[in-house]
Order: C-alpha cells, then structure tokens, then sequence
C-alpha cells in the first residue's frame, strides 16, 4: 500500500525539529532549548531571538519528552485564601482577575502553568500533583494551604506572613503606609470623621489597615469608625455603606472592601449626601468603573499585576538555583486622586 497522499489530499506537514529552530535563529540548539523552557544564562535579546524563530516556524516542542528530560512538571499550584468559602467568587473580583491573570502570564514567560486549588482542602487531595511551586494569594490567619506547603518543602509565594521561613517567598505592599495616605489626604481636604468599610473575613492586609486606622485616629483625637461586611461582593459592601449613613454619618468614608465605586456612589447618595460637597470618598480598587463614574471616584491601587511579576520573578529565581533561602519584596501602591476626595472650593464673591 502507497504512503503517498491520495489525489487532492494535502500533504502531510513535516515536523518542525529543534535542530531546525536553531538554525533559522542562528544559535546552537542547546541555547535555543534553554530559551524555549525559560532556563539557562542568556539575555533577554537572545531569548526572544531563539522564541521568535520557533513562532515563526511552528515549533511544538514535545511536552512528555520535555518533562522527561527535566525531571519535573512545570506546573504551580495556585489557591486564593481570602475567598476559601466561595472559592469560584474571586474571578468576579478586579484584583483577584488581575493577580490571576499576571501571575498565570509571568509564570507562562517561564514555562510554568498554573494549576488552580480549591482553598480549604485536604493535602492528600492535591498532595498527587506534580507541583513545583505554589502560590497563596491572600491568606487567612494559620491558613492551612500554607502549612502544608512548607511541611512538604514546596517553593512557596505568598504575603508577608511567612517572612523568613525557609523555601518561602513573599511579595506585599505596605499597608501602613498606604493607609496613612489616604487618611492624611482626606484630612487635608477638610474631613474630621472618616469612615472604613472592610471585608468580614480578615486577611493579614486587613488587619493591617484596622490596626493602622486606630492608631491614626488617636493620633489625630478622633474616634473611630470601622464597619465590616457580610460578605464578598457588593450587596455586602453597599449594605455596610448604608448603614453608616443612616444618621449623622462621616463626612469621609475609604471604601478598603472591594466593590464597583459606582454603585458605592448610588448608596451614599441614597442617603441624601452628595459626593463630594458631603462626604469625601476613596475605594481601594482596581476597577475601571472608578474613573469615568460621575464625580470621579478616587482610588488606592494594590497594584496587583506587579505583585505577581516579582512573586514569580522571586520563585523563579529559587527553582533555578535550587535554593530555598527565604526572599521577598514590597510593592509600593498608587493613589489616584480624583474628584470624589477633593473638596470642592467656595465659589469666589461676585
């Protein structure tokens, strides 16, 4: 029986070898292997030289041969500890879909993928995956995923509550610091009771925040004002707001929980306050929504995709060299400073 392809069938593609990669990048194939698994010393020109040589051509590497030859399944564990009893909710959430997503492209940069956990599982449910590393986003007091991670000696990238302890890596921001800019700006447009709405289920960031308000408060002799949510999402977060306006109310109000700052918007002004002429606002939030809302919504940005770049960059560099040094790194955050926390000024006599 003839190979050869029947009248009017294309024929059959011919596999594109790493051998041919090279040669149309003009390297040797053990830099473009290198380049292509995300190892080896070489610069950054030199990678994209080789990985732009094998779009160019088509080349598919053979995965099970690859692993084979590595030892190891490129594969990173990833489990989000804020939303351990929803786990499916935090996909709808601005931060959490950008630390997601950058974390899954600067790991793919390296030629890992991710592997998506339930939070609240036993290890012998995950304990069977090929995991090079894990990643826990946001965890819980004593979270249990995190445990179980050192106890089997898998790299771990984290927050900073596990500074210092060896195979671990963390990436946070500087909650102190961060909360101390929004009050000290709201402050100097003229409020006096500032308000703070926070998730109910508290994260080491969380925590920072009320510890950091208090502190604020007394040393600035005014009392505090905090108010917690029932839940992840808006309705919670909007039903927290509510309530602090009915009454009196504050005259500034940071929204740390997150929610869409225009439906945070609607609930101060279903309470007859305007924003900002009433009540000054700032939501911590990577939402878009906040800058074409009606006045401007000012925000505070954990800066999510950077986190995740230095994570990975952090846990890339202790799979390389083996090395299960503790490392880690402080991102700083970004205020936007919009309409709905500057104070408008008086008009001037006629």
């Amino acid at each position: 029986m003839s190979d050869s392809p029947r009248s009017g069938e294309p024929a059959a593609t011919p596999r594109i070898r790493l051998v041919d990669v090279a040669r149309e990048a003009g390297l040797s194939k053990t830099t473009v292997s290198a380049a292509l698994n995300g190892t080896g010393r070489m610069s950054g020109a030199v990678r994209e030289r080789a990985r732009e040589a094998a779009r160019r051509l088509g080349y598919r590497p053979n995965a099970t041969a690859r692993l084979l030859r590595a030892g190891h399944a490129r594969l990173i564990g990833y489990a989000v500890g804020e939303f351990a009893d929803d786990t499916g909710s935090y996909m709808s959430s601005p931060y959490f879909t950008q630390l997601t997503n950058a974390t899954a492209a600067a790991a793919l940069q390296h030629g890992y993928a991710l592997v998506l956990l339930p939070s609240r599982r036993a290890p012998q449910e995950w304990a069977d995956l090929p995991l090079d590393a894990a990643i826990v986003a946001d965890p819980l007091d004593d979270d249990p995923l995190i445990e179980d991670f050192v106890a089997a000696r898998i790299p771990l990238f984290t927050d900073r509550s596990v500074e210092g302890r060896p195979g671990t890596h963390w990436v946070d921001v500087n909650a102190d610091g961060a909360v101390r800019e929004v009050l000290d700006h709201l402050r100097e447009q003229g409020a006096r009771q500032t308000a703070v709405v926070l998730p109910g289920t508290l994260t080491r960031f969380h925590r920072a925040v009320a510890d950091t308000y208090r502190l604020w408060c007394a040393e600035h002799g005014a009392a505090p004002l905090l108010a917690t949510t029932d839940g992840p999402g808006d309705g919670p977060v909007v039903a927290a707001v509510e309530r602090l306006m009915d009454g009196p109310g504050p005259d500034a109000l940071f929204v740390v929980a997150e929610a869409t700052p225009p439906l945070v918007l609607d609930a101060v002004r279903r309470s007859g306050r305007d924003v900002p002429r009433d009540l000054l606002l700032v939501c911590a939030s990577e939402d878009a929504s906040a800058e074409h809302s009606r006045p401007a919504v000012s925000t505070l940005s954990l800066r999510p995709a950077a986190v995740a770049v230095k994570g990975i960059e952090l846990l890339m560099a202790a799979l390389e060299s083996g090395s299960r040094e503790p490392t880690g790194a402080l991102v700083p955050t970004v205020l936007e400073i919009r309409a709905s926390s500057v104070r408008a000024a008086p008009a001037p006599p006629a």
